[in-house]
């Protein structure tokens, strides 16, 4: 899922500075299961920045809504009759998500509530780890499940560097293992230890922003 948190209540109020209704957008998938923009942090946060105001002189009315995705312009058009109604939108959703919001409400002030982090899982519950960098050029099935790019302080494509800790652990990290020994390790499981000896090449970046934003078409979709 994409993973998100709040950004310091500081920034937050300086970027309402001056607007007296503002529309708080949460998300009720992603950003919900990272307790960082569901309708439970919608309604958390409103009270704090409408307090935090107050103590700067400065009265805002701030409505709260929670769509169930705010990447999807259905679910973004149940904006559109409060939208007159205020002179600016904070959203908690990932950047997807408030770019949509930002395209669709084009007049109104569009300010981000959280920082969107990472592709990431839940390992516990309060801890979020990167698992996927979106590089357009999945490699797993030659890896075991598991992934260099996103999971190796290098991104490197064929095995551990020089600088892997005796204990496993990563050289940049101390706290996080080193994935390469965990593909390692899970390819002895499997007995197939031999697969890794194929070379990879150096990974194409090119599909990771170079020339513009990435697009994938469906012909058969549209």
């Amino acid at each position: 899922m994409i993973v998100a948190e709040w950004k310091p209540i500081p920034e937050l109020l300086a970027s309402l500075k001056g607007h007296k209704n503002v529309l708080l957008v949460g998300c009720a998938t992603c950003v919900a299961e990272c307790a960082a923009g569901g309708e439970r942090e919608v309604l958390t946060l409103a009270p704090v920045l409408k307090m935090g105001l107050k103590d700067q002189g400065q009265e805002v009315n701030i409505i709260t809504r929670t769509l169930e995705r705010q990447c999807e312009p259905e679910f973004v058009e149940e904006l559109a009759e409060i939208a007159p109604q205020v002179d600016a939108i904070m959203s908690l959703a990932c950047g997807i998500g408030m770019q949509l919001v930002a395209e669709r409400f084009i007049d109104l002030p569009l300010y981000p509530g959280v920082n969107t982090t990472s592709l990431a899982i839940r390992e516990q519950p309060g801890l979020w780890t990167a698992r996927c960098a979106a590089c357009g050029d999945c490699m797993l099935g030659e890896t075991f499940g598991l992934c260099p790019v996103a999971r190796c302080a290098k991104s490197l494509m064929n095995g551990p560097c020089g600088g892997t800790r005796k204990d496993g652990k990563c050289e940049v990290d101390e706290n996080t293992e080193c994935i390469w020994r965990l593909i390692v390790e899970r390819a002895e499981a499997k007995g197939r230890l031999e697969d890794l000896v194929k070379v990879r090449p150096s990974k194409n970046w090119s599909n990771s922003g170079h020339g513009g934003p990435k697009r994938m078409l469906r012909e058969d979709l549209r």
